[in-house]
């Protein structure tokens, strides 16, 4: 559970991985992006290597051919061309996401993807006026594993850092959330996630969705 000392006001997410099982969708536009401009397969596991920017970001650090603003148009068709297919509706997510609101907790995102593509997921997803902030890869200098975007969402919501948890599916998500001092949560609950083991240990593991919410059951 929760510790009993912490006084939860606020509850951050990470995006990919943690509150929509997009990672597929993104591996199909890169893996597009890098075949028709590079003429080069690329894995998934090659692909998560190279996470941490915005896709824009990733684009522009390492596709070899230099016509960035094409790779950058045919990796937002490709994405928005599969999303349906290939990012199922999650239920118990939205039933999370809603119970929250109802608590009234504070809600962010703190992701790497640029605002266009998360955008796309949240109209999709019908995750549209969810969430009190949203700090994307577009908004910070320095993408997670450094703490500027939470530390940009916990000012924007006037929440101190005591007052809010970190959820993530990466060492990065981790990571940040450890230089930031907020409570750090990995989470494994959906297909698709980026850390297999985590090499710095969350204050907490959860596996499911349930876990989590009695979690703060147990703080009233």
């Amino acid at each position: 559970m929760l510790q009993g000392c912490l006084i939860i006001k606020a509850i951050i997410f990470d995006f990919d991985g943690t509150l929509a099982d997009t990672l597929p969708v993104c591996f199909y536009a890169f893996q597009a992006v890098f075949k028709e401009f590079d003429n080069l397969e690329v894995t998934s596991d090659d692909i998560k290597a190279m996470f941490g920017p915005s896709e824009t970001g990733i684009i522009k650090e390492n596709l070899r051919d230099s016509n960035y603003d094409k790779a950058i148009e045919l990796y937002y068709e490709k994405y928005i061309e599969k999303h349906q297919e290939l990012v199922q509706y999650n239920e118990e997510i939205d039933n999370l996401l809603l119970l929250l609101k109802r608590e009234g907790y504070k809600l962010g995102i703190v992701t790497g993807k640029a605002s266009r593509s998360l955008l796309i997921s949240l109209d999709c997803l019908n995750m549209n006026n969810l969430f009190d902030v949203i700090i994307t890869g577009d908004d910070v200098e320095k993408p997670k594993p450094h703490p500027e975007g939470i530390n940009k969402a916990l000012e924007q919501l006037n929440i101190k850092n005591t007052e809010a948890v970190f959820l993530g599916d990466s060492d990065a998500d981790i990571l940040a959330g450890k230089r930031s001092n907020v409570h750090t949560i990995g989470v494994k609950w959906l297909p698709n996630y980026q850390t297999l083991e985590f090499s710095v240990q969350p204050d907490q593991m959860f596996y499911t969705v349930n876990e989590f919410i009695q979690s703060l059951e147990n703080l009233k």
